[in-house]
């Protein structure tokens, strides 16, 4: 069993007080993940990616780097893996690999939630190459991110997109409780441009203790 202290998640040391009004099934989600465990959830998306075929090539691109995925399927089976870790300043972070198992194969996307001194930080991509800043807010028992800024990463700096052409990514957890299910909701749009990305569904989440760690390798 290991002996590391449980820290707030990154969610909890954002939001605060707010988070105490989460849907009690979310804090599963968004609570801190106790060492030596990890968060599993399966279900379905309804759909991923985006019919405006043009953009494949750009999100071809991405999807090499474990972001998001030339594709437009419906009812893709999904799972995520949850992973406590503790970044270089002693803050608790969640590392998050996504499964979408395609007709074609299985794509992976990763990113890394963190929290900054101005709010929550998601690093996307297989090296983290991407850096979005969220704000977050708790309505109705849902979490709600949206991107407030889009960074690259480029050896030690970053360059900050601007924000007339930088996506905006849109985040909505909810759980139904007719169902037993959590939902999730991604839109990716960019103003001159409109909807470039969207995936939503429902799945089931628990923590299990001594879940084995795995890293895939890019697909």
């Amino acid at each position: 069993m290991s002996t590391e202290p449980q820290r707030l998640s990154p969610y909890e040391t954002v939001l605060g007080d707010a988070i105490a009004q989460l849907h009690p099934r979310l804090m599963t989600y968004f609570g801190a993940i106790p060492p030596g465990s990890a968060g599993v959830g399966t279900g379905t998306f309804d759909v991923v990616g985006t019919p405006r075929r043009w953009l494949w090539p750009m999100l071809w691109v991405l999807g090499r780097q474990g972001v998001i995925f030339p594709a437009w399927q419906r009812d893709v089976s999904f799972t995520v893996l949850n992973y406590p870790v503790v970044d270089a300043r002693g803050h608790a972070a969640v590392v998050a690999i996504r499964i979408f198992h395609f007709e074609k194969g299985d794509r992976r996307m990763r990113d890394a939630i963190t929290a900054e001194p101005d709010g929550l930080v998601d690093h996307l991509g297989i090296v983290r190459r991407y850096v979005s800043a969220l704000s977050g807010s708790v309505v109705g028992g849902s979490l709600r991110l949206t991107s407030t800024a889009l960074s690259i990463r480029v050896g030690e700096g970053r360059i900050r997109i601007p924000r007339v052409i930088a996506p905006i990514v849109t985040l909505v957890e909810s759980f139904d409780d007719d169902t037993g299910l959590q939902h999730v909701s991604v839109t990716v749009d960019i103003p001159l441009l409109g909807r470039l990305y969207e995936y939503s569904g429902s799945f089931r989440y628990e923590i299990r203790p001594g879940e084995k760690r795995i890293w895939p390798t890019a697909s």
